[in-house]
């Protein structure tokens, strides 16, 4: 399929930009086309096939703040983790999705992820999450494959539906078993420990403190030594 720059995009007219729900395209004609539609719209390309989003229903909002709430406690105390909320994600050719929360080990301390574009990023964080309603399909399929082969070591899904933790690791997209407590301890970023009941309950408070466990673990102590070590090194 033919890569259409920017500058062949303006000639096309209108029509020709527009992006349809199932549409197959490339990563970079899709990308270009997204720019040129001016939408605010969530789009995302998996696979090589456009996907946009339905109106966002409150149990999804809902969850999908919960989840940031856990995921920015941990990053504000893991110096050199970065997370995002539907940041827009280069992974290959046919993956452009825009996943509901990621963290990422930051390049300077020995990230996997790089610039695109300057206001982009490619390659796959560390760890994705997405909280799944009308995309649970997309999300435990076509999704999933792209993630886990692009990098990304842990992938995390909440079927909102089914009041389901769908947790993966390696590219083999192994599924991960809580401990005895319920308590999903995440490898990728050591001290991120998920208290499966309590966020299927929606319980905040014990969601919480269960981070904090894993915050005062060795694990992640020796995690945030690591990033430090490794910024000194790329100084």
């Amino acid at each position: 399929m033919p890569i259409l720059t920017p500058q062949a995009l303006d000639r096309l007219p209108v029509a020709a930009v527009e992006l349809q729900s199932g549409d197959c395209l490339c990563q970079p004609e899709f990308h270009e086309r997204y720019l040129q539609i001016h939408t605010d719209q969530k789009i995302e390309l998996v696979e090589g096939r456009v996907v946009m989003s339905s109106p966002v229903r409150q149990p999804h909002s809902s969850r999908h703040f919960l989840l940031m709430t856990l995921l920015g406690q941990y990053a504000t105390q893991t110096v050199g983790v970065e997370g995002g909320i539907d940041a827009t994600l280069v992974l290959d050719e046919f993956n452009e999705p825009q996943p509901d929360a990621f963290l990422r080990v930051l390049p300077e301390c020995g990230g996997q992820t790089r610039p695109y574009a300057g206001e982009y990023i490619a390659g796959g964080p560390e760890w994705v999450g997405e909280i799944a309603y009308s995309s649970i399909s997309t999300d435990l399929h076509d999704k999933k494959v792209a993630y886990l082969r692009n990098g990304v070591r842990e992938y995390f899904v909440f079927d909102v539906k089914s009041q389901l933790i769908h947790y993966f690791q390696t590219a083999e997209g192994l599924s991960v078993s809580p401990d005895r407590e319920g308590i999903y301890r995440s490898t990728a970023m050591p001290g991120l420990w998920i208290d499966g009941p309590a966020f299927i309950s929606h319980d905040s408070t014990r969601l919480l403190q269960t981070l904090q466990r894993g915050l005062a673990s060795s694990e992640h102590q020796d995690f945030v030594e690591r990033l430090a070590q490794q910024r000194l090194v790329n100084d």
